[in-house]
């Protein structure tokens, strides 16, 4: 670790430990790629780590990447792509400022989340600066009033409100040496059935999305493996299917070009076609849908519900909102969340209301 990492990590601390002395909250900010996920963080004095940033150590022969926070995510893929490695959970950027940080933070993955893992399942480790200014690094420093949950791993999703990431160490997992991605026309139910007979088969499937009328599977692995499911399940090759995945990660395709309120709901991969009004389309084998729709919050939350899923708006282009955002935690759940919260960042300055409001 160098002088001047070791200078900004002290910086950072002071700033955290003198907000915690005043009891004035901060805004965690990176690249701000990710700002309309969740709630707005109005009130708050900034706290800006873009400056922490760099490759701290990389083993490719380990699998093991370790970068600082703030860290653009198009540094790190590249330094794996020269290595012909990545980071299989297939993070969206949503922005050319994306940062390692934020990805984590936010919890994103990408269309191969179910088939290899999210981003929360990769973290190996990390370093933070709790709510007090003290930094911990997990795996030494371990909280004893949190003891059983594995704090590196919270950290992915939490939006920044159980801590200022530092560091984070990732596994990695070599490029697949063949992609095939094979398009068949079918509607949403024919293609909810085939996805759940497709997975139940020992092929290499890595992506599965239904949109208009036609669904997608993406086949990645071994070229042997690859070629014999293609094979087996027919279907038209997709060219350039490369861009067609990046633009259903991104959200750049026709579909997310749309003024309407954007939801995702998660639901079991089997569930039927969402009986609610609006266009949809199918993610991760049927698991995510995305929903158009001005329909009321409160009618699509308690249909996912029904439906033994969970409701979150993801954007809005005219800048309304729904509070919450996110889907309303039972009361056992927030109660776990608000123990976690209290024991890493007890004033709740950090990001507060991020996740939900007032928390």
């Amino acid at each position: 670790m160098s002088s001047n990492d070791d200078d900004l990590t002290q910086w950072l601390s002071e700033r955290v430990t003198q907000a915690f002395t005043d009891n004035r909250p901060l805004v965690i900010r990176g690249g701000n790629s990710k700002s309309f996920l969740g709630e707005a963080v109005a009130n708050g004095d900034d706290l800006d780590v873009t400056g922490h940033r760099g490759i701290v150590s990389y083993e490719p022969g380990e699998l093991v990447l370790t970068a600082r926070a703030g860290t653009p995510l198009a540094e790190v893929e590249a330094a794996l792509a020269e290595q012909n490695q990545m980071l299989a959970f297939e993070p969206p950027h949503y922005g050319e400022g994306a940062t390692l940080g934020g990805t984590i933070a936010a919890g994103v993955s990408g269309p191969a989340r179910p088939f290899t893992g999210s981003a929360r399942d990769f973290v190996l480790g990390a370093r933070i600066i709790n709510g007090r200014g003290e930094p911990l690094r997990f795996g030494g420093e371990v909280m004893k009033n949190v003891a059983g949950y594995d704090l590196s791993r919270l950290m992915a999703g939490a939006f920044g409100t159980l801590g200022v990431l530092l560091d984070i160490s990732l596994k990695v997992l070599p490029v697949p040496r063949d992609q095939v991605t094979l398009i068949f026309d079918k509607d949403a139910d024919a293609a909810l059935a085939h996805f759940s007979e497709c997975l139940l088969k020992p092929w290499p499937i890595t992506g599965a999305y239904w949109e208009a009328g036609r669904s997608y599977l993406r086949l990645a692995g071994a070229a042997t493996s690859v070629e014999s499911a293609a094979t087996k399940l027919g279907g038209e090759r997709l060219q350039y299917d490369q861009r067609f995945w990046q633009d259903i990660r991104e959200h750049r395709s026709a579909f997310f070009d749309d003024d309407r309120p954007l939801w995702r709901l998660s639901v079991a991969p089997a569930t039927p076609v969402l009986d609610i009004p609006g266009d949809c389309v199918v993610d991760w084998g049927g698991a995510q849908r995305w929903l158009l729709s001005d329909a009321d919050a409160n009618t699509i939350r308690q249909r996912a519900t029904e439906l033994g899923g969970h409701a979150s708006l993801y954007s809005r282009r005219d800048g309304a909102t729904v509070c919450p955002r996110f889907h309303p935690l039972s009361k056992p759940m927030m109660a776990v969340q608000k123990r976690v919260k209290d024991s890493l960042d007890p004033s709740g300055i950090l990001n507060r209301g991020r996740l939900y409001p007032d928390f």
